[in-house]
């Protein structure tokens, strides 16, 4: 239990201000279909969480304990940096918004969580708890918490953010995380 929620709050708190809540809105304003939405980011974050909890577990056998640490530190701080670079418009995208809302949510979702930070969480977490089927429930049920709301609501909630305030707190926050898993390592 202890796996799910942690992963739910952790993966909730990493996508605050993300790059897929902004995709997210965008997908709401162009398909009248919310539930195709929200359906596609589900099989997409399944998906792309299910690999990384795999490949976090994995890494604890390829990894040397003393390292573990080192490496999910220097990558909370590297993800952090990369949040203050705003995401650049990718007219390659265009061409799957013809998909219709469920694959082109499905499609997009897939492609936006490659390399993001709540992937990295996602391997991190099932590094900590070898567990691919609870952190993969716990994440995705933490993606979920993140951006259905934005779907239903977005345009009202992105009124009220501010998204350059929103990506300093996250950099200052990850950059935070990083540093204490380097000082104060999991037992």
């Amino acid at each position: 239990m202890e796996a799910v929620l942690t992963s739910i709050s952790t993966v909730a708190l990493a996508e605050m201000g993300d790059k897929t809540q902004l995709l997210a809105l965008f997908l709401a304003a162009r398909f009248s279909s919310k539930f195709q939405i929200v359906l596609g980011i589900v099989a997409a974050t399944i998906i792309n969480h299910l690999i990384s909890a795999w490949i976090g577990v994995q890494i604890t056998n390829w990894i040397p304990g003393t390292w573990v640490n080192w490496v999910i530190g220097a990558s909370f701080i590297v993800v952090g940096l990369w949040i203050l670079i705003p995401d650049k418009d990718d007219s390659e995208e265009s061409k799957f918004l013809k998909s219709g809302a469920f694959f082109a949510t499905f499609i997009l979702f897939f492609i936006a969580e490659v390399g993001d930070k709540t992937q990295i969480a996602t391997v991190l977490l099932g590094a900590n708890y070898h567990s691919v089927l609870w952190v993969t429930v716990g994440s995705t049920i933490g993606m979920l918490i993140a951006n259905v709301p934005v779907v239903y609501a977005g345009q009202w909630l992105m009124q009220r953010i501010d998204p350059k305030k929103t990506r300093i707190a996250a950099c200052v926050l990850f950059v935070l995380m990083g540093i204490a898993a380097i000082l104060y390592p999991a037992v």
